[in-house]
């Protein structure tokens, strides 16, 4: 009866986070959804309690409270622009978590009097082998968007494939060494060792440009290593959870690969994404001593206040220096003027999936002024000024047309199609590809150098001031 009870429940939870899936895919439902997902988690918990194999509810009691505490903390300490961080840490945590209980599993199976069959023995090894990688390969990604320990640049040297190879064989050797020797702990540990060096090694290879993709990838590794998990302990709810989140992750790194123009092998093992000053050969060369034309607050002010459309594209550099509220700011003076205001949201802007409709919600901006490419492209050419606040790549017309470029044949918001082009950054050096940015040297681009958020309360007064 208990355990007809369960898997019921436990299809409850599933289908509880279907709709919870769902309802994230729009932006006015996706808090909601948020919310519904986390009510199916917490009845999976709950109808969990009742199992006959937990041992001890004082300890289960000790860790659900001090994991809602460090979650409550995170929710309200970590800033929006460290959001990715976080993403990446609790992707890990997923994987750390698979790890661990696949341990327990194989130490109580080698134990005197039980039995572990072949498939359970396979599934362990597997479940070891993804949990390990997602964890370490989580650690690292969050270390390289904080900038700490770990470089932004890829970090590349001879031999890293020949490596990676080996240590996939290492753990196939030890997997099949337990398999006639189940109960060999120093296997069991080499194997487990070779799965984190493993995720060190994929992770720390790409660079800064393919963080959001890395992200949506580890994503999907948590939940395989989930779902694993629950076939381990033969429990649906995990297989069900984990193969939901195994999916959907894999979909949107399919996504955020096409947005990119990659295949996920080359962001894995391309070693794209190294940022190197200055570069972009005879062509950034010519370009540079093309030279730019800056532009002053006040006559920014001025383009924007007696326009008619403007289409503000919002990139990484607007989360660094936490300027959403100045946007919104921005846009409601320039609302009351007659001045309608679009955003301009590309897959990629950003450290995650989602990182600019994030920031930009943090900060009231409407939902349905949030369009995506396909959505906002067509509305450039009608655009009065296209305001860009710390893009780069993303809105880069040489993916149009230089064969030669790194990003050819990414699909870019048509910045260069509007009338007047208003670039906000602190410096020219270039985005995460490490090339110089046509759009820059564009005859209708004008720069406005400083910091976004300093640059944008000055745009504020002088906007009033046309009041």
């Amino acid at each position: 009866m208990i355990k007809n009870f369960m898997e019921l429940s436990y299809l409850l939870a599933a289908v509880i986070f279907i709709v919870g899936l769902k309802w994230m895919a729009s932006p006015k439902r996706a808090r909601r959804g948020n919310a519904l997902s986390a009510i199916g988690m917490l009845i999976a918990i709950l109808v969990t309690l009742l199992d006959h194999q937990i041992l001890s509810f004082r300890m289960l009691t000790v860790g659900i409270v001090v994991g809602s505490l460090l979650g409550l903390w995170m929710a309200k300490a970590v800033k929006m622009t460290a959001m990715p961080q976080m993403v990446g840490l609790l992707n890990g945590f997923g994987g750390g978590a698979s790890l661990l209980v696949a341990a327990a599993e194989w130490y109580r199976l080698i134990q005197p009097g039980a039995t572990m069959t072949t498939a359970t023995a396979i599934t362990i090894y597997a479940s070891s082998l993804v949990g390990g990688v997602t964890i370490a390969g989580s650690v690292v990604a969050a270390l390289k968007l904080q900038g700490w320990v770990v470089p932004d640049r890829p970090v590349l040297f001879p031999g890293r494939h020949a490596l990676s190879i080996g240590l996939i064989l290492t753990v196939i050797a030890m997997g099949v060494y337990l398999g006639y020797n189940p109960g060999t702990l120093w296997a069991f540990v080499v194997l487990n060792i070779a799965s984190l060096i493993l995720g060190i090694q994929l992770v720390i290879a790409i660079g800064g440009a393919d963080q959001p993709v890395v992200i949506c990838l580890l994503n999907s590794y948590s939940g395989i290593a989930a779902a694993m998990t629950g076939f381990v302990i033969n429990n649906h709810g995990l297989i069900i959870t984990g193969a939901l989140v195994g999916a959907s992750g894999i979909i949107l790194t399919n996504i955020m690969c096409k947005a990119m123009n990659r295949s996920i092998w080359n962001v894995l093992f391309g070693g794209v994404g190294v940022v190197v000053a200055g570069s972009g050969g005879e062509k950034g060369a010519a370009m540079r001593a093309k030279g730019v034309r800056t532009i002053t607050a006040e006559d920014t002010a001025a383009l924007l206040g007696y326009g008619k459309l403007v289409i503000v594209v919002p990139g990484y550099g607007m989360a660094v220096a936490q300027a959403q509220h100045q946007v919104r700011e921005l846009a409601d003076l320039l609302h009351k003027r007659g001045v309608e205001v679009l955003y301009a949201i590309h897959p990629v802007a950003g450290r995650m999936p989602g990182h600019m409709n994030v920031l930009l919600a943090e900060a009231n901006v409407p939902y349905e002024a949030l369009l995506d490419l396909d959505q906002i492209n067509p509305n450039f050419d009608r655009a009065d000024v296209a305001i860009v606040i710390g893009a780069n790549d993303v809105v880069n017309p040489a993916a149009r047309h230089d064969t030669t470029s790194p990003i050819y044949g990414m699909p870019i918001l048509d910045a260069d199609l509007a009338q007047h082009i208003i670039v906000m950054k602190r410096s020219m050096n270039p985005g995460f590809a490490g090339i110089e940015n046509e759009l820059f040297y564009n005859s209708k681009t004008q720069m406005l150098f400083g910091d976004a958020k300093k640059s944008l309360l000055t745009l504020i007064n002088e906007v009033r001031v046309l009041e």
